[in-house]
């Protein structure tokens, strides 16, 4: 049976962490863990956090959750030091804010991989875009692709990082480049791609929404700065021509379809 590592990383996450933890909490699948890892915050997170494990305890969902609380290099390092501490098959992130669209998503997930097969690099799905309420919003944009490469992200980043859920072995020897502040959750999905070429591994899409994504964060926040880095990793991956002239396709496309 497949085991999951869930990460959340968190700092001053009280207003919309309670609803992430339910979701976690309602899962059916009960081989997973929940790794929270928080940045020292000053407000409730860490003792919701709290509450949340000693309530998971006494229901006996026999889902191991981790609370580490400390001082970090902003957010993928607190990622690179929750995946060093996962033990599950898989890794995958559920920010604070964000929700599994319903109890038996991890399910469902697992059940994409047959009994006696080997294992996926990458299972991955689609996104729903909710606001701070939970509400359903949209549809993300860019909707996973029935067949994943390395190469595929030179559309764009078609799979949402929370929607990506990479075998953790793969996962250990690939940490999030610090290097990047705002896009090194797209460089790591290409890694973890290349790699998974590398060693011929498949990549599947499971065939249905895996995660409810709160609208904004930091990315959304931190726009032009997001898009100005993200054409470094671009380039970076697929080279710089390739990369100007995948862009100059997006503003094209978008004008024809105005």
């Amino acid at each position: 049976m497949i085991r999951f590592s869930i990460i959340t990383c968190t700092f001053n996450a009280e207003a919309v962490i309670e609803r992430t933890l339910d979701s976690v909490l309602e899962q059916t699948h009960s081989h997973l863990e929940h790794l929270i890892i928080d940045g020292a915050s000053k407000d409730r997170t860490v003792e919701m956090a709290q509450h949340y494990k000693t309530k998971s305890d006494e229901e006996d969902h026999c889902h191991d959750v981790i609370i580490c609380s400390e001082p970090d290099g902003g957010l993928y390092d607190a990622m690179n030091k929750a995946i060093a501490k996962a033990t599950g098959d898989y890794v995958l992130f559920l920010n604070a804010g964000d929700v599994f669209p319903s109890p038996d998503t991890l399910e469902m997930v697992a059940e994409s991989v047959g009994d006696g097969e080997a294992r996926p690099a990458v299972l991955y799905g689609d996104t729903d875009i909710v606001n701070e309420e939970g509400r359903f919003l949209r549809h993300r944009r860019l909707a996973a692709p029935r067949r994943l490469t390395w190469r595929s992200f030179m559309k764009g980043m078609l799979v949402c990082h929370q929607a990506f859920y990479a075998r953790t072995d793969l996962a250990k020897q690939t940490p999030y480049n610090l290097d990047y502040r705002y896009s090194a959750d797209v460089d790591w999905c290409i890694r973890i791609m290349r790699e998974a070429r590398r060693r011929r591994l498949p990549m599947r899409n499971v065939g249905g929404v895996v995660v409810n994504f709160l609208d904004g964060g930091m990315t959304t926040a931190n726009h032009r700065a997001s898009l100005k880095e993200r054409f470094r990793v671009m380039c970076r991956h697929y080279g710089f021509v390739p990369t100007c002239l995948m862009h100059v396709w997006f503003v094209v496309r978008s004008v024809t379809k105005k």
